[in-house]
């Protein structure tokens, strides 16, 4: 195990609390990096945790690129588990389970880890399941939770790692999609739990605008040609509906006018055959 955490150096408490849970893991992973994501320079960080301080903020996708590069580096990590800097590892036996799991499952690609506040609350947007009112039933999913969550070493230098450009939002669907077209399985396991304080991404003044540039750019390198206007239209009906606003609207519509103009990176669209697997696990690549 790799631990990787990306801190932009505003929660220093929440970060050593963190730190500090994963230490007391009953099996501890072998490497923990912090990337200081622009923070200019990182506060002390214990004994055995390596820091990387980055000039500028590379946004999740950026940064968790360079933790992935970082823990590669060191020839000894074989999953690596991302981690947000204001989580808490609540049990002991975290990596121990996770590691059971990919010891069991020679093609599990990603393992979601469930999200649930100081109180036990799982949001419903932290299940990674459409019409799934219950946190605890875990399984093969298409998507995972950015929050928490285990890589596997050898599907990233299969299919590669986050998608730079995307800077934050939609990034864990991407590599999920990549994932699952190159035959690797991606996991919901409630029984991992991350600690988190409860949020909302909205809460981020350019979230509508990512989203939107996200979601084009998402379609656009991932969906056969046929599908890309399907799923787009599907998300602008529901983003319409859902949104109340009217600022929030128009950022949206300007990210989505940005999506189409601008590439988001190489085309690479899944087979069919992926189609059809992710319809059979419950939520086909049009919503």
């Amino acid at each position: 195990m790799g631990v990787a955490v990306l801190t932009m150096g505003t929660r220093p408490k929440e970060l050593r609390a963190l730190l500090d849970s994963v230490a007391m893991q009953d099996e501890p992973p072998a490497r923990v990096v912090v990337i200081g994501n622009g923070t200019g320079s990182l506060a002390e960080l214990p004994d055995g945790v390596h820091g990387v301080e980055l000039p500028e903020n590379r946004g999740v996708s950026g940064g968790r690129n360079v933790a992935i590069e970082t823990l590669r580096s060191f020839g000894d990590v074989d999953v690596v588990v991302d981690l947000d800097d204001d989580g808490l590892l609540v049990d002991t036996d975290v990596f121990r389970r996770l590691a059971d799991l990919y010891g069991a499952e020679p093609a599990l690609g990603i393992v979601s880890f469930r999200i649930a506040d100081e109180h036990g609350e799982t949001q419903r947007r932290h299940v990674p399941r459409l019409g799934a009112k219950d946190p605890m039933r875990g399984g093969e999913v298409t998507t995972f939770l950015g929050g928490g969550h285990g890589l596997s070493m050898r599907m990233l230098d299969q299919v590669g790692g986050w998608p730079e450009d995307f800077f934050f939002t939609h990034e864990e669907t991407d590599l999920a999609w990549r994932a699952l077209d190159a035959g690797w399985t991606v996991r919901y396991a409630p029984e991992l739990l991350l600690q988190h304080p409860k949020t909302s991404p909205a809460r981020h003044a350019v979230y509508y605008r990512m989203t939107a540039r996200n979601r084009v750019w998402l379609a656009k390198r991932n969906l056969p040609a046929p599908l890309v206007p399907v799923y787009l239209g599907v998300w602008t009906l529901l983003t319409i509906a859902r949104t109340r606003s009217l600022p929030g609207l128009r950022a949206w519509f300007g990210g989505f006018a940005e999506g189409v103009r601008r590439s988001g990176g190489d085309r690479r669209p899944m087979s069919w055959a992926t189609v059809w697997r992710m319809g059979r696990l419950g939520r086909p690549p049009v919503i």
